[in-house]
């Protein structure tokens, strides 16, 4: 369930990152959309380290080990 959870995450996050492309590339700095897009992308990215560290914590997740 951790896993799934941190997969979609990251892909909120990418989606996050296009649209901040988006609106930086249309709206030409004219809107606060791209710092929103920012904002976003940050959040999400705490909640993915936060939860690969719960994981690594409760033991849901094991390091792979060559």
């Amino acid at each position: 369930m951790l896993k799934a959870v941190i997969v979609v995450l990251l892909v909120a996050t990418l989606i996050s990152l296009f649209s901040g492309l988006f609106f930086l590339v249309h709206d030409e700095g004219r809107t606060s959309r791209v710092v929103t897009a920012l904002l976003i992308r940050v959040i999400l990215s705490g909640m993915i380290i936060a939860l690969i560290g719960w994981g690594f914590y409760s033991g849901q997740l094991q390091p792979i080990l060559g």
